[in-house]
């Protein structure tokens, strides 16, 4: 019973152990170095990397190397990245990385020293490394025997790296310049004051009454079912030779007033034909009369007798009156200005434009 007693204690004993073994095995702090290469030419660079691994509450210190810092005299770091860190057994302990990058410009085996590191305030040290910088061989024997001159190097093609934004400029400026022709053909039309004088004889009332009668004569409109037009046109023709002719405003006034006016100056035989054109004109225009083809005919020959009885001809001595036609085209000066500060900003961004378009073109090629 003593001996079953005993060996049940010596089981717990030994149970107690283990556990305390493992947690203490569970709790330690480990620190690994570790170099991605032991040789490397000179200039060459090269990773090494320091993993500590700890509790996740502990407080992790790395050595304070800085970039352009020596490891060790001829071994130089040339950046620091920043600390990585890995959460391990569901999150109860952690391993933190550092790498560095490093580098050496003269060959020789060095000796990288172990690196110190600080957590919960206690300091672990990291193994010693072994770095061997190799020179670049050089044949100093054979010195004439070296390679001739390389042929040049076709540079790769790319288009849309180099060439597309040269070709959406080049379209870019093609239309800047075609702005500017415009505008400087708008500015070209478009003066203050155009104007072009034209010295004609003028015409007798009379003769210009003639030619507006025969291009009614030609065209012949009166033929139609509705001879308004026809007769608007004839008395409007003779209303103006009227008031050309005797200097009073028959285009303002009516038929019969038109009439007793004519009466002071005329007798009453000579106004009979003109007195039945301008009832009979009324009569179509006001009371929608339909006239025959031969009444038609009749009052054009009335209005061609009349002119023909009533006309003045010019005295062969006289010298003919001339006659202005002028055409005027006014533009006011804020559009001119407008206009022209547009074209020198347009034409100046084209200059830009095309020397931008030529300095990259340059970059591509040289």
């Amino acid at each position: 019973m003593k001996k079953t007693h005993s060996i049940r204690l010596a089981a717990w004993f030994f149970l107690f152990c283990v556990v305390n073994c493992c947690g203490l095995l569970y709790a330690q702090t480990s620190v690994d170095i570790r170099i991605d290469s032991l040789e490397l030419l000179v200039g060459q660079q090269t990773g090494l990397t320091l993993d500590v691994t700890a509790d996740r509450q502990s407080k992790i210190t790395f050595p304070d190397i800085k970039k352009g810092a020596e490891l060790t005299p001829g071994v130089e770091v040339v950046d620091v990245a920043a600390a990585d860190t890995q959460y391990l057994n569901d999150g109860a302990r952690m391993t933190v990385t550092q790498k560095y990058v490093i580098t050496s410009f003269d060959s020789a085996l060095y000796y990288l020293p172990p690196m110190e590191v600080q957590v919960n305030g206690k300091v672990y040290k990291s193994k010693n490394l072994a770095l061997n910088v190799l020179a670049i061989p050089v044949d100093t024997v054979h010195i004439n025997n070296y390679d001739g001159p390389r042929d040049v190097m076709d540079l790769p093609f790319s288009w849309k790296e180099d060439w597309e934004p040269i070709f959406w400029y080049s379209l870019l400026l093609v239309l800047l310049v075609l702005l500017t022709l415009y505008l400087f053909m708008r500015y070209k039309d478009n003066k203050p004051i155009i104007r072009i004088v034209k010295i004609a004889p003028k015409l007798p009332p009379h003769k210009v009454a003639m030619q507006q009668i025969d291009q009614i004569k030609a065209e012949r409109g009166w033929e139609k079912e509705d001879s308004k037009e026809y007769y608007t046109r004839l008395t409007a023709t003779l209303r103006t030779y009227i008031q050309e002719r005797y200097g009073f405003n028959a285009m303002e006034m009516t038929s019969s007033e038109i009439i007793d006016r004519l009466l002071l100056v005329q007798d009453q035989a000579a106004l009979n034909e003109l007195i039945v054109l301008f009832r009979t004109a009324d009569l179509v225009k006001f009371a929608k009369y339909n006239t025959r083809a031969n009444e038609n005919d009749m009052n054009l020959v009335n209005a061609i007798e009349f002119i023909n009885h009533t006309k003045l001809e010019q005295d062969p001595n006289q010298k003919p009156e001339p006659q202005i036609v002028s055409s005027e085209e006014r533009r006011s000066m804020r559009r001119v200005w407008v206009l022209r500060i547009a074209i020198g900003c347009v034409a100046l961004s084209s200059v830009g434009l095309l020397v931008w378009i030529g300095y990259m073109i340059f970059k591509v090629l040289y």
